[in-house]
């Protein structure tokens, strides 16, 4: 079910997964509209027992560039952002933008990551709002949650052959004409290694990415999706893609 009142041209949009993020959503949704007025914005609401689906929608009837995409179950944040792609390609969308919804992105950085991929003649594909570049940074995160982030690109980086320094990033934007060209059918990445399989299919299709820094500020509102769970399958999926990787250049 969506709700949409708009006609769709070539501008940008942020995505805006959520499950329970009832007590986030309207802050965001008032900072993504002051950041970027000339932008619409999705929420993909994952089926929140605590009513943040319903929220969305009465949020969705004050301001006509907000638009709400129910799903019937929570299975991931992959399968959201791919759902969500299909209903952005579908109405001709020219940047698609991913943002968390509990406050840790900074939309000021919304039209620094538009540009940076919308601007006439730029050659980049996908630009990421990055904490691990010069300039960017982490604030209020336990020592833990930055080892493991750090440790895990490293990893990434090492066995997949990327460049960028945060491929786990959860806000970046890209071209339409990118989604569209790497078979997002093929996608099997349920939870946060999705970012990493997105960023590599990126490369594989031959576009190139940028980083821009942010600074990156752990949720005030409600507990973090991250679990032992997610954390084991990116580990798991990045071995499997990166042996297959040496064994094709073998």
């Amino acid at each position: 079910m969506t709700r949409s009142s708009l006609q769709h041209g070539t501008g940008a949009l942020i995505i805006v997964p959520t499950y329970n993020e009832r007590e986030n959503i309207p802050l965001i949704v008032s900072a993504i509209t002051a950041a970027v007025p000339e932008a619409h914005l999705l929420i993909v609401d994952d089926a929140s027992p605590d009513g943040t689906g319903a929220l969305a929608d009465e949020l969705a009837t004050l301001d006509s560039r907000v638009h709400v995409l129910h799903r019937t179950a929570k299975s991931g944040l992959g399968d959201a952002y791919l759902a969500a792609f299909e209903w952005a390609l579908q109405r001709d969308y020219g940047v698609i933008v991913e943002m968390d919804a509990d406050g840790s992105h900074p939309a000021d950085a919304l039209p620094a990551l538009i540009a940076a991929v919308g601007a006439p003649q730029s050659p980049f594909g996908l630009a990421i709002g990055s904490r691990w570049v010069r300039g960017g940074s982490v604030v209020n995160w336990p020592r833990h949650r930055e080892i493991l982030s750090r440790g895990g690109n490293v990893y990434a980086r090492l066995m997949l052959g990327l460049t960028v320094n945060d491929a786990t990033a959860g806000f970046r934007a890209f071209r339409a004409d990118v989604l569209r060209s790497i078979h997002l059918e093929n996608v099997e990445s349920h939870g946060y290694c999705f970012q990493i399989d997105m960023t590599r299919r990126v490369r594989d299709a031959g576009f190139q990415e940028t980083e821009i820094p942010i600074v990156f500020r752990e949720r005030v509102h409600g507990e973090s999706k991250m679990t032992g769970s997610i954390v084991l399958e990116a580990m798991t999926k990045v071995s499997v893609w990166g042996l297959k990787r040496l064994f094709r250049r073998g």
